[in-house]
């Protein structure tokens, strides 16, 4: 008889997300792991039978939270304008220091690479864009396109922000994601 499991899956998961937003992909071991849950390396590898697919669980447990803040946003938040903004702003991972962000670069480096993980990838950012583009115009020819702009330009704000560090990245990205709705709405009005 099997014994019960005293650290549920979604458990280890999120300890290895925190493990690597710590120190990047290669931080990911079962001894790292097992030491942040109380579980031996030994008793990880029975769940997962390599750092590949240890890597994959951790990136997909992280896909899947992604995919619930993105549907608790779209439920959330207006369908206007300042609903797109507050929609964005309220994924933009808080609490994060200077190196976990750029160690989450590196996280999304992985997702890059696995075709599982960067078909996620591709799902989440049309989910993301027509919620935004829901928001932006009532145009539905348009609303995809603007949406995946809007998300380009929120993705590069962030990265503008973590080259500065200049000031609270939920405020500042919001004042540019306000700059660049005022621009590209007021062209689109104008046509």
């Amino acid at each position: 008889m099997a014994r019960p499991r005293t650290v549920t899956d979604e458990a280890i998961l999120d300890a290895a997300l925190a493990v690597m937003h710590r120190g990047g992909p290669e931080a990911l071991t079962f001894a790292a792991v097992g030491k942040a849950v109380g579980l031996s390396p030994a008793t990880l590898v029975q769940r997962y039978p390599s750092k590949e697919a240890f890597l994959r669980a951790t990136l997909v447990r992280a896909w899947d939270q992604l995919d619930a803040l993105t549907a608790e946003a779209d439920r959330a938040e207006p369908v206007s304008v300042e609903g797109a903004i507050a929609m964005l702003v309220r994924m933009f991972p808080t609490g994060t220091g200077e190196s976990d962000y750029a160690e989450g670069l590196l996280i999304l480096r992985e997702d890059m690479r696995d075709p599982v993980l960067r078909a996620r990838g591709m799902a989440w950012g049309e989910v993301l864009a027509l919620a935004l583009g829901r928001r932006l115009t009532q145009d539905w020819v348009d609303q995809m396109r603007l949406g995946r702009l809007m998300a380009s330009q929120w993705q590069g704000a962030q990265i503008w922000w973590a080259f500065s560090r200049r000031g609270d990245p939920a405020v500042v990205i919001a004042e540019e994601l306000h700059d660049w709705c005022a621009v590209v709405l007021r062209a689109k009005a104008k046509k």
